[in-house]
């Protein structure tokens, strides 16, 4: 059957067998509880169209998977290397994070670029790399801003990325065996665009350790209070999981608790467990009366966090070298193992994924 929660994703559940099919245009990955049903399923698509197994799941649009021991490793370094050729960045210096502290981009940042279309196509391509590198997803999100009128400033801030990319090509997601509990970080940046003074949200969602989720992104609207901004982006990240707790459902994975998100605004925290609505609320009822609804049927839990310890702050602003090092850490952004270099490719007869074209 078709997933009701993504169109891409095909579930075949009978007799405590469990396919699933993941389609992108002309890419399958193919997984389940039974390797031989597997196995059985692939021929019979072969029967049906011209189709090529390439085994265990090791490259899938552009995304490198490693397997080790303890987990799997995904990363982007091919694509990366290539748009460091493109750019002409091949040889830059590396530096050790993708955006400066307490900068903040504007729309008139020194002079128009005369041609904006390599700008376009590195911002473009570094977007697609967010999809191994949340890392950078804080100062991509800024970038995209200016694609229809780029400046030298944002050329300037491009090249920092590459940089940055450059000295950790092969940097990407680790992910390990873990507990079935989700949980979110949720964070804002109010007020933070000096152009137009929209704020900016930010999440990661984990499973355990492991981050399956995250987004930076900028306001719809003016929010007139920080309290305004962090409920906004509570309201964000609930109907991310919400989405989420309906694939799971899909899948059979089952939540002994439900998710918790964790935020650090005391305005916001009050408001979301307040029973009582309040008139000074009333532009934002919309979200109020959506994320009150899954707080008071028990859907997710909200809960006060210190702001040393919000990941989500890597998603709202750009952050100290060292700080930067300590949240990339706990997004868990690891360097390739060891294990995994130098081209060594590990037995994973256990793996059931597959990857066709």
């Amino acid at each position: 059957m078709e997933s009701s929660v993504d169109k891409s994703l095909f579930i075949y559940v009978k007799d405590g067998l469990q396919l699933f099919v993941l389609v992108y245009v002309d890419d399958i990955i193919i997984t389940g509880s039974n390797k031989e049903a597997i196995t059985r399923f692939i021929a019979q698509l072969g029967t049906k169209f011209h189709l090529k197994d390439l085994g265990s799941l090791n490259y899938f649009l552009g995304v490198q998977a490693s397997r080790d021991s303890n987990g799997l490793h995904l990363r982007q370094s091919k694509h990366i290397l290539d748009l460091l050729h493109k750019t002409g960045m091949a040889g830059a210096k590396p530096i050790s994070s993708p955006s400066t502290f307490g900068k903040k981009l504007t729309a008139f940042d020194g002079d128009l670029l005369p041609d904006p279309s390599q700008y376009r196509m590195a911002v473009g391509a570094l977007q697609y790399c967010t999809i191994s590198r949340p890392d950078i997803a804080y100062i991509i999100n800024q970038l995209c801003q200016f694609m229809h009128s780029p400046h030298e400033g944002h050329w300037t801030s491009l090249k920092r990325v590459l940089r940055y990319l450059k000295g950790t090509i092969d940097y990407g997601l680790y992910y390990t065996p873990s507990v079935t509990e989700l949980h979110a970080f949720c964070d804002f940046d109010w007020a933070g665009n000096p152009d137009d003074r929209r704020s900016s949200s930010g999440y990661g969602i984990f499973l355990s350790n492991n981050l399956i989720s995250w987004s930076a992104k900028k306001q719809s609207v003016v929010s007139r209070s920080s309290t305004e901004a962090e409920y906004r982006s509570l309201a964000l990240v609930t109907a991310k999981l919400y989405w989420m707790i309906m694939l799971f459902k899909e899948l059979n994975i089952t939540l002994p608790k439900c998710p918790i998100i964790w935020f650090d605004n005391i305005g916001a925290f009050a408001l979301a467990s307040n029973l009582v609505f309040h008139a000074r609320t009333k532009h934002i009822e919309v979200d109020y009366h959506f994320l009150r609804e899954k707080v008071l049927n028990k859907d997710i839990q909200v809960k006060h966090i210190s702001i040393a310890n919000q990941i989500a702050d890597v998603f709202t602003k750009g952050q100290t070298a060292m700080r930067f090092k300590f949240l990339r850490s706990k997004l868990m952004i690891w360097l390739l193992p060891i294990s995994l270099q130098g081209g060594v490719r590990l037995n994973t007869t256990e793996d059931l994924s597959q990857d066709l074209t």
